[in-house]
């Protein structure tokens, strides 16, 4: 497989500006509205309106999350609490999707949904598999991908989904059909470590979010077929809600690219006047195939091929929260949460492998000359292969429990006579990780199938040996922000949090000492900014702050250019990483207008942002030159800076959107790179490629132009029709540090969808994706042609290739449809 490697916390949500200008789906609204900063009336005294789910009414305004803890599963639908903060007086461009944005209607995953609508979103892919790729925001990444350097934290109920090894996300654990809400929130340090680019809060369904029973199936290209069903209900003050998803996906490549998906939600819940307690489980078991990067003169002659394989990832997950909220006071409460999640994860990858002939071809060698297993002069390996192309299995297992939790509180008491909204917590994490890995020498076909051997490659000096690792990490975050309102257009917030973080790495086989290490990273990251309300419809923001990214325990296993690893398989030694600081200004303004049925609704935001890091961790390609090797290192500083702008209207049957982001990412220190399969890299004396990399040079992968585009329209109120279009510009190929090489191309995608309302309680769906079957790059890396070695000396299979560059293909076109009914 060719790579492209790349804690709970605070609590409080944000409400909505007024003018919301999409209609939420239809829930139980429990009215009036609370004010902003204040506890609403206790449910008993307030009139309840119960609406029809199939109805089409107004809900309360969407919520995005101040601090990580609004993802909690609390406050209720009647938003409850007095952690809720005006969303407009928050000083950063905050964005919101509800669980309407993730209906099939649109999409047929979630990062699809996601990527639709948010400005600065782009999606990469490293897997070829449509559950396991990138979400790039602003040029940081959160990944599912082991050894991709994370730049985001993500949130399920308050929780810090990030998992301890990596700091992977792995979006295939996540339930769609509960999602209520997502939030995605740039400049805050308060989501603690992983948010030096920003953080995404998803918030789940409960059963005083959602009443009713839905069911929904849909199927289409490439062998796709997906089935859901979820209930939700209430009696009283408990409620209940389960919501159950499987789904099988053929793949569009060639060979094994098969996922099975099957995840699960529950959540229990009570309430009274002033307390709102949830469990809830999520569970997952999930199969998916991988491709990746294939040499760019196989895909000009077959689009779906594939180089190299089998390659899945097994991923499995049982996750409990617990929440908890309570009203001391009409301005005093409390938010918290105590949750453990089980992680597995069994990664199976076929490879090129570095073994040969020795000089002596009756045996095999791996690196300059040495054993395939055991010491430097030991004897070699006896080559009884004949005159099959040699490969290897890797393997690896990664398996974690971590547990943790969240206390905060909120006060929203008058300071000096002025409306002021203070949140302060304290959050801990702990992880435990026994990861292990191995390679077997395999045997390479005419598909590129390779076929394991029995014999394990055990070879320190070639950087390529069993791994069996146990890392701990413990994650302590205490906080506090204060917003406070000078007069009642201009808001000023204030706060900070420290971090400190504990990584510790234990080599369990007793032979390798380099891997032992204890790691600790301390920071405090502070925040201000403001906002002025222009004009009733017209905010200006403008806001600082700073986050860090302490390394994780895969990136300080892997550190050592002198003995690189097989990502994301192989650890090996441990020089020290520091930590990624970053240090972000965002400023913009905001706004509505029209209010009636004769103008419509217009929505619109214009922002500018610049985030310089210090330190920035990145991975290098090994100097052997050997595909998949490689390293970690910071890089001196790095600058991600830009352009938002969208707009939203809303008139009569129609509903149109379109933004636009322009990300400006450079390195900003002078540095020298390892770039082995570089054409343009320079070598030096020992024969290592590389190249000097000067500050301006960009940042390879991440695109600098992105539009998106849509339309919708009710042809009558049964039959709706819609369009979307989305544009991302070029971006330099991984590890072309220096931008030398032919840029990976822009590319543009129209996807069409429509949907008919058969019945009250029944509706059917269709989604064209890729309309016009355009044929674009994702994403591109180099690699190391010349073949596979022959271990009886026969000239190397696919040597014919020359072209260094490889690319992971994006989907054809492919037609879906679906049926849902409600009850």
């Amino acid at each position: 497989m060719l790579t492209a490697i790349g804690a709970a916390a605070p609590l409080t949500m944000v409400q909505a500006q007024t003018p919301a200008p999409t209609e939420l789906p239809p829930v139980t609204v429990i009215a009036p509205s609370p004010l902003s900063g204040t506890r609403s009336i206790k449910p008993a005294a307030r009139p309840v309106v119960r609406t029809s789910r199939t109805a089409r009414t107004r809900a309360a305004p969407a919520q995005t999350a101040a601090a990580p803890e609004g993802g909690t599963g609390v406050p209720s639908p009647s938003d409850r609490d007095s952690s809720l903060l005006d969303r407009d007086k928050i000083p950063s461009n905050t964005e919101v999707l509800t669980s309407a944005d993730f209906s099939r209607n649109y999409s047929t995953n979630f990062l699809d949904s996601v990527n639709r609508k948010l400005p600065g979103v782009t999606l990469t892919d490293q897997t070829g598999n449509p559950f396991q790729r990138n979400l790039d925001y602003r040029g940081f990444v959160a990944s599912p991908v082991q050894g991709t350097p994370q730049g985001i934290a993500v949130y399920q109920n308050g929780v810090r989904i990030n998992e301890s090894w990596g700091d992977v996300v792995n979006w295939d654990f996540i339930p769609e059909k509960a999602i209520d809400r997502v939030s995605l929130v740039p400049n805050n340090p308060v989501f603690g470590l992983n948010a030096i680019g920003g953080a995404l809060s998803i918030q789940m369904k409960n059963g005083f979010t959602y009443q009713g029973v839905e069911g929904e199936v849909f199927g289409g290209s490439y062998g796709r077929v997906q089935g859901s069903v979820q209930a939700g209900g209430q009696k009283e003050n408990i409620s209940a809600y389960a919501a159950f998803e499987s789904a099988y996906d053929r793949g569009w490549r060639d060979y094994a690219n098969s996922s099975h998906v099957n995840r699960m939600y529950v959540d229990i819940g009570a309430r009274n006047d002033d307390t709102e307690f949830h469990v809830n489980f999520t569970g997952a078991s999930n199969l998916l195939g991988n491709v990746a990067a294939t040499p760019v003169e196989m895909l000009n002659q077959r689009w779906s091929s594939v180089y190299t394989w089998p390659q899945s990832t097994m991923l499995q997950l049982a996750f409990v929260n617990a929440t908890l909220s309570h009203n001391f006071s009409d301005t005093w409460s409390f938010q918290g949460n105590a949750y453990f999640r089980g992680f597995r994860q069994t990664h199976v990858d076929g490879n090129g492998t570095d073994v040969a002939p020795c000089d002596d071809p009756t045996t095999l060698c791996i690196g300059d000359g040495l054993p395939v297993f055991g010491p430097a002069n030991g004897p070699a390996t006896p080559n009884t292969l004949g005159n099959a192309f040699l490969g290897e299995l890797d393997r690896n297992r990664a398996a974690t429990n971590s547990f943790g939790g969240t206390a905060q509180f909120t006060n929203t008491d008058r300071l000096f006579g002025h409306d002021n909204h203070v949140v302060m917590g304290v959050s801990v994490d702990h992880g435990n990780t026994k990861f292990t890995a191995t390679s077997e020498l395999g045997t390479v076909d005419q598909n590129l199938f390779v076929t394991g051997t029995g014999v394990f490659i055990n070879q320190p000096d070639a950087g390529l040996s069993p791994v069996d690792l146990r890392a701990t990490n413990t994650y302590t975050g205490v906080y506090l922000t204060d917003t406070f309102d000078v007069t009642n257009r201009f808001s000023v917030t204030a706060g900070g949090r420290f971090n400190y973080a504990q990584i510790d790495l234990q080599d369990q086989t007793g032979t390798n000492d380099l891997l032992n290490s204890s790691n600790r990273f301390q920071r405090f990251n502070p925040v201000i900014g403001g906002t002025f309300k222009i004009t009733p419809n017209l905010t200006a923001y403008a806001g600082y702050s700073e986050a860090n990214r302490a390394p994780t325990p895969l990136e300080l296993g892997c550190s050592d250019p002198n003995h690189p690893c097989m990502i994301d398989t192989f650890l090996v030694a441990d020089p020290p990483l520091k930590q990624v600081v970053s240090h972000t200004v965002e400023a913009g303004l905001r706004g509505s207008w029209g209010r009636d049925a004769r103008t419509g609704v217009l929505s619109w935001g214009l922002g500018v942002f610049h985030t310089l890091s210090d330190d920035d961790i990145i991975q290098v390609t090994s100097p052997l030159g050997v595909n998949n090797f490689g390293f970690f290192q910071n890089a001196g500083q790095t600058l991600r800076q830009g352009i938002e702008a969208k707009l939203d209207y809303r008139f009569d049957r129609w509903n149109a959107y379109a933004n636009y982001t322009y990300v400006d990412a450079t390195y900003r220190s002078a540095i020298t790179l390892s770039s082995p399969n570089n054409p343009n890299a320079l070598t030096n004396d020992a024969g290592a490629q590389f190249v000097n990399v000067t500050p301006g040079d960009h940042i390879p992968g991440i695109p600098a132009h992105r539009f998106k585009a849509g339309v919708d329209y009710n042809v009558t109120d049964a039959w709706k029709v819609g369009a979307d279009l989305n544009v991302v510009g070029s971006q330099w190929i991984i590890h072309d540090y220096t931008n030398q090489s032919p840029k990976v191309p822009a590319y543009s995608v129209v996807n069409l969808h429509t949907s008919y309302q058969v019945t009250k309680n029944i509706e059917v769906f269709g989604l064209i994706n890729n309309v016009f079957n355009r044929h674009y790059y994702l994403s591109g890396a180099f690699y190391q042609t010349g073949g596979f070695t022959s271990a009886g000396g026969l000239p190397n299979l696919m040597a014919q290739l020359s072209d260094p560059r490889t690319f992971v293909p994006g989907m054809p076109l492919a037609a879906y449809a679906g049926i849902r009914a409600k009850f």
